[in-house]
């Protein structure tokens, strides 16, 4: 299962066209080369195989969040874990 969680951007290489993102605890680094708009600190963005897609308002990122994390505290540790970074090798099939 692919999940977008959403990730907050935590810091930006505008160089490598890349950021470091936090998703619920989990930093990772993903593309933002897809981002139509400039992407800042802060912002929340749904990752899909290793690359921002879009950027969502606050308000939704953390109204998810708050879902995905109910759903998280009925699943194991090792299941909440292969939840939040499957994304990174998601293929979509």
């Amino acid at each position: 299962m692919c999940l977008s969680i959403p990730s907050k951007v935590v810091s930006i290489d505008r160089e490598k066209v890349t950021a470091v993102v936090d998703t619920m605890g989990v930093k990772r680094e993903v593309g933002i080369d897809f981002i139509e708009h400039e992407v800042k600190l802060g912002d929340y963005v749904l990752i899909h195989i290793g690359f921002a897609m879009n950027i969502i308002g606050e308000e939704e990122a953390l109204a998810s969040i708050e879902t995905y994390r109910e759903i998280l505290e009925l699943m194991s540790e090792e299941e909440r874990q292969r939840a939040i970074t499957e994304s990174e090798s998601c293929n979509g099939g």
